[in-house]
This record gives C-alpha cells, structure tokens and sequence, in this order.
C-alpha cells in the first residue's frame, strides 16, 4: 500500500534511500494532503483515512509522524506561516526605504498564496473555523504583530510604544482579512492591484505613528 514504505523495520537504507528521509517524506506527504483537504474548495475534514488514502500510505505511519489529526494540521498551518514569513522577512530586507521594504514584504506573501490558494485559505478562509486553527492563527497574527512592529519602529525609527503597537495590529489584521475577502473573490483586484491596495492602506497609517513618536 505504501510507496515509499520501509520493506523491513527500522530506518535503513533501502534503494539508497535513507530511513530518515523516508520518514520525512512520508511526513511531507501528509502534511501535503492536508493541505489539499483544508484548502481546497470546499475545504474537507482531515482524517488518518482521508489523509493516509490520499497519499497511499498504511495509518501505521501516520502515527510515525504524528500523534494526532491536531498534530498534523498544526504542522500543515506552520509549514505555510514559515514559508510566508521568511520570504516575507527576506523581502523586507531588500526594501531600500520604508514603503519600498512594505511594498516587497506584500508583494512576497501574494505571491505565495496565489501560487497556490490553498495556502491563503489555510491561513485566512472563515470556512476552516477548528480551534486548532483558531489558536494557530491567533499565535500567527501575534507573531506578524510584533514582527511589524520592531521592523516598523526600526525603518521609521520611532520607539515602539502603544500607537505603533496599535498599527502593527491593524496592519497584520486588516490585510489578513482583504486577503481573505480577495481570495474569496469579493474583491475583484488581480494580484498586483492587491499588492498596490495592501501598500497604501498600511502606509497610511506611517503619519499617525510617526506623529505619536
């Protein structure tokens, strides 16, 4: 049943693969159908038997990875909020002024949700309402707080008091929810429009802080 299944127990080498590389790629795969289950339209409810169905893998290795279904949609959530924040965090880096560096690290994150949509609606879709998700996203929305906020008063160098706490909140919820809205389709914009629209209404708010500094 088993592809990429060991043929004996234990993790050794067999057709010079590695035992450890094949539990990573067993991981993956079902991490990857996961992801196809929870992003896909509509989404599904994620199961041993969906997953390990999908990726033709007997359950038994399921739980060599993952101990629970909870388990693996928290490590499906945190492979894409990974992905997303360090190419975010790398574009950010290039920007040579401040808007140029927001433009870059929106511009990044659009780029990898409409790549694949799946992964924007992982993160952001109101259909997927699991309290596994619901305490991931609070935790993500928290650290892309305080990411923005320490690049925010670094660029701008302003200190980081309440008013620029405040704007990185905004920030990170308000383009959470337009992506969410334009993945949805409620918000007719190509992704560049998007980028231009999520720019602009972060960067409106740079004299608001910079006043309260």
């Amino acid at each position: 049943m088993d592809d990429v299944s060991d043929v004996s127990e234990g993790l050794r080498t067999y057709s010079g693969v590695k035992g450890d590389e094949r539990v990573a790629r067993r991981r993956i795969a079902l991490m990857d159908a996961a992801l196809q289950l929870l992003g896909g339209q509509p989404p599904q409810s994620v199961t041993v038997r969906g997953v390990c169905g999908a990726t033709s893998l007997n359950p038994r290795y399921f739980y060599e990875s993952f101990d629970s279904i909870d388990a693996l949609v928290a490590a499906t959530y945190d492979r894409v909020i990974d992905e997303i924040s360090r190419d975010a965090l790398s574009a950010f880096s290039t920007g040579s002024g401040v808007a140029d560096k927001v433009r870059a690290a929106v511009a990044a994150i659009i780029a990898i949700i409409d790549s694949d949509r799946r992964k924007g609606r992982l993160l952001f879709s109101p259909m997927l309402t699991s309290p596994v998700l619901a305490d991931k996203r609070r935790d993500s929305t928290a650290v892309f707080a305080s990411i923005t906020l320490e690049a925010t008063s670094a660029a701008l160098e302003t200190p980081p008091g309440p008013w620029v706490m405040g704007a990185a909140q905004f920030q990170v919820g308000g383009l959470a929810r337009l992506l969410s809205a334009w993945l949805d389709d409620d918000v007719p914009m190509g992704p560049d429009e998007v980028v231009d629209l999520g720019v602009a209404l972060m960067m409106s708010l740079v004299p608001a802080v910079t006043r309260s500094g």
